[in-house]
């Protein structure tokens, strides 16, 4: 084992937590996170998600664009070993529960144990550091996928989801469905693979998150058994195009529908927000802040969702928030109403009479106060843990310093943030439909 690692500690008085942080001599940069719990939960994860479609190949040195769900559709092939066995089989031999998901901005390879952890650990650092792609398994997988694809348009939600994206944005990859589409996907090669992989899958730019009750010894050993010894200290910095330049601050269409198989309109209200921090420190702050507002507008404590229910304009189930990355900010609300069009007047009459009269210093420290509870909760679960951590690694900021960011956020940054927020010519809104009655 590598005894020699430098540690760095991370420590939340607060929280009562702590993390350790080792920069492994591959490039990796291995986080282990303590908690006495039932079960360990582990993450091997890479900053390359569904956005990154145009970059520098690190294998031919040129700027190339790549088919949409290229991301997706490498973390399916990756579990496939050059021994024709799948990865998924021998973590289920080991007792693990194992997955993997592609975001906009990531793609995790993951796995909880009860028992036998080493053997588990060891097989996630094997088969992702080892892909093997040929012609005639790319081509099988396209079969695969492709009905993945058609189930996610089918689904009245997504369909929802990614209308409001789409209506948003005019250019940015973001309004393109992670897994891309039936043509899409249909160009993808083995080549064209191996250089997402070689580009992205480079250890410096993954992170492996540990979390549970394991030793740190444990892991930098099996580390040091799987992982080369030393990596290119010259190695290039991944460049992607960054799409959100080309962006207006207007969204691109206020209104799209569709009509899908529902029983009640279903709807998704983004609010466009091009004014992103460069830093990952201040975005954590703007994102503290802007979760503050949305809770202080949109709670169920509040006027306007109590209006709305009593007008019997929505459903019980209304969701919101906000997400910020490094090239995407938005805001959205979503639920479900027999009038859409109607829920978007009053959340625009009400953003207005609050724009006006003032927002209040009660419901800011109620909101904070929510966001606190959210957050201390989220540490109840080493899943929870280990995906937010890597989150905030993927945003160059920091889990537990979210806690004092939060804190630190006052009344009134967030009465001015609010001053540029949810404006009408950044709105978007996307209508799934019920399909006519065909009994009618």
């Amino acid at each position: 084992m590598n005894n020699s690692l430098p540690c760095t500690r991370i420590r939340s008085t607060r929280l009562k937590e702590e993390y350790r942080l080792y920069h492994h001599p591959s490039g990796l940069d291995i986080y282990v996170f303590p908690k006495e719990m039932t079960n360990t939960y582990a993450l091997f994860g890479t900053k390359y998600g569904s956005i990154h479609n145009t970059f520098f190949s690190a294998t031919t040195g040129e700027m190339v664009t790549v088919p949409d769900g290229i991301a997706h559709f490498l973390e399916h092939k990756l579990f496939t070993c050059e021994d024709g066995s799948d990865a998924f089989e021998r973590f289920s031999d080991y007792g693990a529960d194992a997955n993997a998901y592609t975001s906009f901005n990531k793609t995790c390879y993951l796995f909880s144990c009860t028992d036998r952890f080493e053997d588990s650990l060891k097989e996630l650092l094997e088969f992702v550091t080892h892909p093997y792609f040929t012609p005639e398994s790319v081509e099988s997988e396209v079969g695969i996928i492709s009905e993945e694809i058609r189930m996610y348009d089918d689904n009245p939600s997504d369909r929802c989801f990614y209308g409001m994206l789409e209506a948003m944005y005019q250019f940015h990859s973001i309004r393109r469905n992670i897994c891309g589409s039936v043509e899409s996907i249909s160009q993808i090669t083995a080549d064209l693979l191996y250089q997402c992989y070689h580009t992205f899958y480079r250890l410096s730019n993954m992170a492996l998150v540990v979390c549970g009750n394991v030793s740190d010894e444990t892991v930098l050993r099996i580390a040091d058994q799987v992982l080369p010894s030393s990596h290119a200290e010259a190695e290039a910095p991944i460049q992607c195009f960054n799409e959100n330049e080309q962006e207006r601050r207007q969204a691109f269409q206020p209104y799209v529908e569709y009509s899908m198989q529902v029983s009640k309109p279903i709807f998704n209200i983004g609010f466009k927000d091009t004014e992103i921090p460069a830093e990952g420190a201040q975005r954590q702050r703007k994102d503290a802040a802007m979760s503050i507002l949305n809770e202080m507008l949109f709670s169920r404590a509040g006027e306007l969702y109590n209006f709305l229910i009593e007008t019997d304009l929505i459903s019980p189930a209304l969701s919101y928030g906000y997400s910020i990355s490094e090239t995407t900010a938005y805001n959205s609300v979503a639920g479900e109403s027999d009038d859409p069009q109607a829920v978007l007047k009053e959340i625009q009459n009400y953003l207005q009479k609050v724009r006006k009269s003032g927002l209040s210093q009660e419901a800011f420290e109620l909101g904070k106060r929510v966001m606190y509870a959210e957050f201390v909760k989220s540490f109840d679960s080493t899943e929870s843990i280990a995906n937010n951590l890597f989150a905030f690694v993927c945003e160059d900021s920091e889990l537990l310093s979210y806690l004092d960011t939060l804190e630190q956020v006052t009344f009134d940054e967030v009465c001015e943030l609010f001053q540029s927020a949810f404006l009408p010519e950044t709105t978007a809104m996307c209508v799934v439909l019920p399909l006519e009655n065909t009994a009618k």
